[in-house]
């Protein structure tokens, strides 16, 4: 027992315990010599002398270990220590550079040997990357294509746990489910981006009969914006997770509404307008003819709606329809304006491309246009393009006469005209003054989510969430099998409870030991009052960049659904949560979150006498911040995120697996908390 509690002291506490049980085991020694000898002695009057010179040697010996101690402590056990935290971070968190001897020359060849040691060390592991890089590469391209191939599937792609915790998903699934309050990120619950009851029902089911096949079912949206069709099929197994299953998911929010529409258009038809029609056939005279007249007309307008329906349409990235035009018009390709990136509208886009590559060059050609441009307008539920031009005037006639002429590459002499009523859209004549403009509305657009992936397809995955154990006590998992949001905050200053407020604010996942690539919040935010210009000028915020960034409040409750159900961690913790917990009870919200906190694991790993600064601790572990980045909520969460992952690599290596183990650690350095507070 008594030896595991001395394991658990760092080196320089049991050298300190050393020399402490030294002097007090000298000072016993010479009072116990002194005692001896006044008693051989046997002179009282000697007694004064014996207790001042054993008092004076007493303080004299133990004046002396304590100035070995202090030489053996600087000399000694603080380079012992940094040398084993260099030569642990060379070894687990993939350090490349070499160990500096001259922090430890007084180890003799201790530090030369672990500076020779640590460059082994790395070539043998770069030889070794290298080796399994050149083995693995045809695995890599396979893997690339196979991504490459989900990514375009057009439905929504998922795989869930049987805990229904999201391993797998494809950018298509992302568009139908992902929000802004709610983005889509592996391991967090299915059930935050759908309705519940029908999904388990089926899964349920599926785990009763045991087989694969699949079964198909209606869901909803949390919001009731979306309905979606499913197909959802089991794929796990019993040496993973027997109730994991694969969901395919397609928006039928559009066929749902026009099947609605067209049955209530039959509906009227067959108990209204035909039994007068009926009434009103043998005289036409009546007055119920012209009602008869102007039902026929509001009839023919719900046709040419339904018959919009059938065309074959789906959403399609406004970006990717530019891209198309720009290719298909080549030289006359018009200058582009607007928000084209974050738009998708619902359109046949082979169609759709015809028909303004049409107008284009009818204009070009007609109206000697010059300075064309073509900008997307977003409206409340559809979008508008609007070509316009340096030039003469079209007439509405000459325009009716374009949209009737046939469509080139379309096949079957399919016209403008066509092209428009089957998109249930409209072409008119416009002016932008001072130029002449003509303007397609489309009736249905929807802004789109910019990518947080770099890409417009994509698919993000961890298979290995599968086999991932649960947990009852959290104190008992292990490191990796917990889910983390590393985040930082820039603010107006240092005092929340004086009123400063968060100016921005980012957050990474990190998953089984890994950051996410493209799970990311990250915002800016209007504190609600003005910013300093000394804050300003360390972290580049300012107030014309917050005038039209969320609220405080609004940003707060994202970032509290982006980080549930996952382990907190920041650099320095204490202050960026005293922001976020000010808030809870006004937004009914609370951030029960466990914690961890980078400065007190670096205590953990490295020792409490180190410097544990961001920076610091980034040129320890070998990574690189840039210096536009430095002092940005982004950057530093990055730095942040990498440095968490190498630290609970060395803790690993230290024997230090679980939860709770971490936790019992980093409090024995709580008080650097408290200082840096």
């Amino acid at each position: 027992m008594e030896e595991a509690v001395l394991k658990k002291l760092s080196l320089r506490v049991r050298i300190l315990l050393f020399f402490a049980a030294l002097a007090v085991g000298s000072v016993v020694a010479l009072a116990v010599g002194l005692w001896f000898g006044y008693h051989r002695q046997g002179a009282p009057e000697m007694l004064n002398a014996f207790v001042q010179g054993g008092v004076a040697a007493a303080f004299a010996m133990v004046g002396l270990i304590t100035w070995v101690w202090y030489l053996f402590d600087t000399h000694l056990a603080r380079p012992m220590q940094g040398l084993a935290g260099a030569i642990l971070a060379r070894t687990h968190a993939d350090v490349a550079e070499d160990l500096n001897p001259e922090s430890a020359r007084y180890l003799g060849e201790l530090a030369t040997a672990a500076s020779a040691a640590a460059v082994t060390l790395t070539r043998t592991r770069s030889a070794l990357t290298e080796s399994v890089a050149r083995e693995t590469a045809r695995l890599s391209a396979d893997k690339g294509k196979l991504e490459d191939l989900l990514a375009d599937v057009p439905p929504g792609v998922l795989l869930c746990t049987g805990r229904h915790h999201l391993v797998f998903y494809n950018s298509a699934a992302v568009q139908l489910l992902s929000d802004e309050k709610r983005p889509v990120c592996l391991d967090k619950s299915l059930f935050d981006y759908l309705d519940d009851s029908t999904i388990r029902q089926a899964h349920h089911r599926l785990l009763e009969t045991g087989h694969r096949s699949a079964m198909e079912l209606l869901c909803t949206t949390p919001s009731g914006r979306r309905r979606l069709a499913a197909r959802i099929r089991l794929v796990g197994d019993a040496g993973d997770d027997p109730g994991a299953y694969v969901m395919t998911l397609r928006d039928v929010s559009a066929e749902l509404s026009s099947y609605a529409r067209r049955d209530a258009l039959l509906a009227e038809v067959f108990e209204q307008f035909l039994p007068t029609l009926k009434a009103s056939a043998s005289d036409a005279g009546s007055p119920g003819f012209a009602d008869l007249l102007s039902k026929a007309a509001d009839l023919e307008d719900r046709y040419a709606i339904c018959r919009s329906d059938t065309w074959p349409m789906t959403l399609i990235d406004a970006a990717l329809i530019s891209r198309d035009l720009r290719s298909s018009l080549g030289e006359m390709a018009p200058e582009f304006g607007g928000p084209w990136g974050a738009y998708a509208v619902r359109c046949n886009s082979f169609d759709m491309v015809a028909l303004i590559r049409h107008v284009t060059e009818r204009v070009v050609r007609e109206c000697s246009a010059q300075d064309l441009f073509l900008t997307l307008v977003p409206e409340e539920k559809g979008a508008q393009l609007r070509l316009s031009w340096r030039g003469s005037r079209v007439s509405d006639e000459r325009l009716k006469e374009w949209l009737a002429e046939p469509l080139d590459g379309t096949g079957g002499g399919l016209t403008g005209l066509a092209v428009v009523a089957g998109h249930g859209a409209s072409l008119f004549r416009g002016q932008v003054p001072p130029d002449e403009c003509v303007v397609l509305r489309l009736p249905e657009a929807e802004r789109r989510e910019v990518s947080r992936h770099g890409g417009d397809r994509f698919v993000v995955y961890d298979f290995d969430l599968l086999s991932r154990l649960q947990y009852d006590r959290i104190s008992e998992a292990r490191l990796d099998d917990l889910t983390y949001v590393v985040f930082d905050t820039e603010t107006t200053g240092l005092l929340p409870e004086q009123g400063d407020e968060i100016v921005q604010i980012a957050a990474v996942r990190v998953v089984n030991g890994k950051r996410v690539q493209g799970e990311v919040f990250d915002t800016l935010v209007n504190p609600g009052r003005s910013i300093p210009a000394a804050s300003t000028a360390v972290h580049g915020v300012s107030d014309a960049m917050v005038v039209n960034a969320p609220s405080v409040r609004e940003v707060i409750e994202r970032f509290h659904k982006f980080a549930e159900g996952s382990v907190l961690v920041a650099h320095n913790a204490p202050f960026d949560m005293e922001f976020l917990r000010r808030r809870e009870r006004e937004i009914g919200i609370h951030f029960a979150n466990p914690i961890l906190d980078t400065v007190l694991l670096s205590a953990v790993v490295f020792g409490q006498s180190e410097t544990h600064s961001l920076d610091a601790l980034s040129q320890r572990l070998g990574i690189t911040i840039a210096d536009e980045d430095r002092h940005t909520a982004l950057g530093d969460t990055i730095a942040t995120a990498d440095a968490f992952i190498k630290l609970k690599s060395m803790m690993q290596a230290k024997g230090i697996e679980r939860f709770g183990e971490v936790l019992t650690e980093v409090r024995r350095h709580g008080r650097l908390l408290r200082d840096l507070n």
